[in-house]
């Protein structure tokens, strides 16, 4: 009997050597790089219909990336075609689409599969994979690329089911829903809130705001690309050149200003920058005062807007502060009484990052029969170098706990794959068949993440007030605090002898070759 008290499955037959779950940029650039080096016999699962992830799920109006376009996306695959700075969410999902066609990985792709289990065999060193529909996929090594901003969060306000209205959240948008001259209430302000507030508010008869807690909003250095700028990106280094700046601008904006904030003065910069760009934007100081964040930058994700800020100026825009009591059948109540009527309630309130259910996003059960969430729930969330956990062998995480360090994701997503690569090369070196992270590598590498937070902005006192998602439920934020260039060393350059490999006595048959999934 297995783990989950059903009979255990017999066959020593592996399906793929590589199972990847996740069709997002994780996914597919690190099925690209597996090509690279020689790993073909692999399967990429994913439970939407089409490939990109967040921007396949992603489709409310406004949607667009926020770093530039020129830093998020892959080092090997640059673009020279993005309209704007801040490349629009259509486009994301076609870059996406490209890198697939471009490098034939359609046909490794099996759409419609959510993966609901996965157990690891010791005894033949694989992974049994249970999708929702009951089948199982055997594996070598499994990957896990489902990313973070995946699950979308819900708010626990009593009463949301007896609403009568329209309710929908901002990453499953209903597009056949015309906001034109209807009341419409929208809780939240972060990252997704100020691209979408701006959009709709023009065409609402009456749009209420329900903010929590300000977000830090920065001028955006966004604009339509001239024909000149994308000549330039077509010339010899003229990609090189903007990738450089791009990235440049992204380091400043985070990895240091948030990681090195007691030795660095730039987010003291950013945020007079923020309040500057607050006083311009808005003309009430009632409602100024209200959007004004009492934390400081860099607690909390902040955004980038030219015209999130000003909506509020409009007369059918309502900034609503107090806290949420209750949804009644017609609309909003406040803890102060306040009832906001309203025809369409939008939930902007963002994704499970830090949570269960979220990371990863299935029943995973390592050594033993062990969950992984309770490894986690007993250890405080961890990973080494944020790939790998001990008694947890052949499975590896993209964004895992401790891995980004708030650069863009496709540079963490490229770093991550060189560690992974680089272990995947070596037990096929050694012929192993099981490659575990040693208990002593992981925890003296928890030990340093935790000594290195002393500069980190997260611990200073107003942080309390910032109602991060970056804290853990544990009061942990398990990002990498540490420079780009530094961590892109370590995934180049970590002590293989970090990890154990080991290898079968007697190796699983083959009876059927690798089967080449069609699209689904």
């Amino acid at each position: 009997m297995n783990a989950n008290g059903s009979e255990k499955a017999t066959t020593s037959v592996v399906d793929h050597e590589i199972v990847i779950v996740g069709a997002g940029f994780s996914g597919i650039g690190f099925a690209i790089m597996l090509r690279k080096n020689g790993f073909d016999d692999f399967l990429i699962v994913d439970d939407a219909d089409g490939v990109g992830g967040t921007w396949h799920w992603n489709t409310y109006p406004g949607i667009a990336v926020d770093i530039p376009s020129f830093s998020y996306q892959y080092s090997f695959e640059q673009q020279h075609s993005w309209s704007r700075v801040y490349a629009p969410g259509r486009e994301l999902k076609a870059y996406a689409e490209y890198c697939v066609g471009k490098y034939g990985l359609r046909p490794r792709i099996r759409f419609g599969t959510t993966i609901a289990r996965a157990d690891y065999d010791d005894t033949l060193h694989l992974w049994r994979l249970r999708t929702a529909d009951g089948d199982e996929i055997t594996a070598r090594y499994m990957i896990g690329a489902t990313g973070v901003l995946t699950r979308p969060k819900l708010p626990e306000i009593p009463g949301v089911e007896q609403f009568s209205g329209v309710v929908m959240h901002t990453a499953r948008w209903d597009h056949d829903q015309d906001l034109t001259g209807k009341r419409v209430g929208i809780i939240g302000t972060g990252a997704s809130a100020i691209q979408v507030i701006p959009e709709i508010a023009p065409n609402a008869a009456h749009l209420t705001v329900f903010q929590r807690t300000p977000i830090w909003c920065l001028p955006r250095p966004d604009r339509e690309l001239p024909a000149p700028v994308q000549l330039l990106m077509r010339l010899p280094g003229g990609k090189l050149l903007t990738r450089v700046a791009s990235q440049a601008f992204v380091e400043l904006t985070f990895p240091l200003s948030a990681h090195y904030y007691g030795v660095l003065p730039i987010s003291k910069l950013g945020e007079r920058t923020g309040h500057a760009h607050l006083r311009k934007q808005v003309h009430d100081p009632v409602v100024r005062d209200k959007l004004t964040p009492r934390y400081a930058l860099g607690c909390k994700r902040p955004g980038f807007s030219n015209d999130y800020l000003a909506t509020f100026n409009r007369d059918n825009v309502y900034l609503e502060t107090d806290a949420i009591a209750e949804v009644t059948e017609t609309g909003l109540r406040t803890h102060t009484g306040a009832h906001h009527e309203v025809d369409v309630l939008i939930m902007a309130t963002g994704f499970k990052v830090m949570e269960s259910g979220n990371m990863p996003t299935f029943d995973l059960h390592g050594k033993d029969g062990e969950r992984l969430e309770d490894w986690w729930d007993k250890h405080r969330l961890q990973a080494y170098e944020g790939v790998s956990v001990p008694g947890f062998p052949n499975f590896f995480s993209i964004i895992g706990p401790y891995g980004y360090n708030g650069s863009s994701y496709f540079t963490l997503i490229e770093m991550q794959t060189r560690h992974i690569l680089r272990v995947l090369r070596h037990a096929r070196r050694q012929r192993a068949t099981q490659a575990e992270v040693t208990p002593e590598a992981n925890e003296r590498f928890f030990q340093e993440m935790l000594n290195r937070r002393g500069t980190q902005v997260f611990w200073q006192e107003s942080c309390t007030l910032a109602n991060s998602y970056y804290f853990d439920k544990n009061g942990d934020v398990p990002l990498k605090p540490m420079s780009t260039v530094e961590a892109a060393w370590r995934a180049g350059h970590f002590d293989l002898d970090n990890y154990r490999f080991d290898k079968l006595a007697e190796q699983p048959r083959r009876s059927r070759p690798p089967r080449r999934e069609a699209v689904r």
